[in-house]
Parts: structure tokens; sequence; C-alpha cells
């Protein structure tokens, strides 16, 4: 089963596409001129029921809509709710049904190309901006099969171009057990590291990887309340 249905996309760098070349063209360039970070992956050593580092005392942001419904802005093999006043959208390109020119299909393949990362593909992205902050959270799905959640996370920060210093554990919500990763990214062409997280969970119809990245590390933790209330928040969709 697909989920999601829309025709804007995004770079890796935080930045919708929809669609545009010269967008998509930049943010491919940033995610080639990235260099591997340095330091290896581990789990920590007690596994967290919710909350990040900081565990069950993480702060959660106040509830507004709730996505991944069949009649929600973004539908997904699992629902969760979302920040006040952020913005969600789809990010499965080329279903607007207009003709192509191309520099559209040219464009396309480039947008394409960045929606995949690892195992799973951006399926939707939620716009914290209208909240006053500059980040995404982006929902990512993949086909179903035999990879736990542990699995499909590491190969989705593996084929992250930067990341390094990942720590991994295990978390359990709403009769979902999955595992989350905090990790550092470095950027060679912005001179600079940040922090990003993302958290996996297997479902019947394929994981699904929820990432959190932001502008910086002051906006990244800006916006944890909203992370923790999506992990908090996470159910299986009813069928």
């Amino acid at each position: 089963m697909r989920y999601g249905v829309g025709s804007r996309t995004v770079g890796r760098g935080g930045r919708l596409l929809g669609g545009g070349l010269l967008l998509a063209a930049a943010g491919c360039l940033a995610g080639a001129l990235t260099a591997c970070g340095a330091g290896g992956d581990h789990d920590a050593a007690t596994p967290t029921a919710s909350g990040s580092g900081a565990g069950a005392s993480a702060a959660v942001a106040a509830r507004g809509a709730t996505i991944g419904a069949p009649d929600s802005a973004c539908r997904l093999p699992v629902t969760f709710a979302l920040a006040k006043n952020w913005k969600p959208e789809s990010t499965v390109p080329g279903s607007s049904g207009s003709s192509a020119t191309p520099a559209d299909d040219l464009a396309a393949e480039i947008a394409d190309a960045l929606l995949h990362q690892g195992p799973v593909t951006a399926v939707c992205e939620v716009d914290a901006k209208p909240a006053g902050h500059i980040g995404f959270l982006r929902v990512w799905t993949g086909e179903p099969g035999g990879a736990d959640a542990r699995s499909v996370l590491a190969s989705f920060v593996g084929a992250e171009k930067g990341a390094g210093h990942a720590t991994y554990r295990a978390f359990t919500t709403g009769g979902l057990s999955g595992t989350e990763v905090e990790y550092r990214v470095t950027s060679e062409i912005l001179e600079d590291t940040k922090t990003e997280r993302a958290l996996a969970v297997t479902t019947p119809d394929g994981p699904v990887v929820v990432h959190l990245g932001g502008l910086d590390d002051e906006e990244h933790r800006a916006m944890l309340p909203a992370y923790e209330l999506a992990k908090s928040t996470l159910r299986v969709t009813a069928r």
C-alpha cells in the first residue's frame, strides 16, 4: 500500500522544492557536497519509554492536528499528533496531472532521488515555520518486509551524507515498540555540524521513520517538544 498524495518535494537541507528545478538542483548539490562525520554508532545503555536523551521528563508540545488517517493531509501507516500551528503536506511528486516539460522531467528526476534515503521514501513533511521555527518533521515509509526498526533506522542514518556519532535507544508507545536515534551531521559546504533525531517503527504496511532536523542546534532543541509529541501519540492507523 502506498501512502501520501501531492506534488511538492523537499530537499535534505530542509527546504521545500515545490517541483522547481533550481531549488531541486540546489538541494541535490548541498547533499552531494557534505562530508562524512567521524565516530561510530552505539546503543544507549538504558532503553527509554518516552522522550529522547532526557527520557520521560522531555517536554511535549501543545497538540494541533493529527495526521496519518485517510482523511488527513498525509495518509500514513501510523497516526500521530502535530504540534500546534505546524503545517503538514504530502511530498509524493508527480500527481498534479499537468503536462510535463523536459525541465519538469529533470526536476522530477532530481527530486525523486532526494526523496529516497536508505530503505525508505519521504511521503510527508510538517513545516515548523508557521509556529516560528526553521525546520521540518518528516515522515518516510518503506515496503513491508522482515527488517526490524533498528535495522531500518541504521540504514536510514547510514544513507545520510555527513552522518556520524549515532546513539540508538529503544522506546515503546501506544502498543508500538521501536528505535530512535540521535546523531550529528557535518556539512562541508556550510562548515557546520548539527544534531538530528529520528525514530523508526514497523507496521503491517511497512516501516515508518519520523525525522526531525532543523537549521541548527538551537532550532533543533526548540522543536524537540514537537518530536516528543509525535512519538508519544504514535499509533498504527486503523484499517
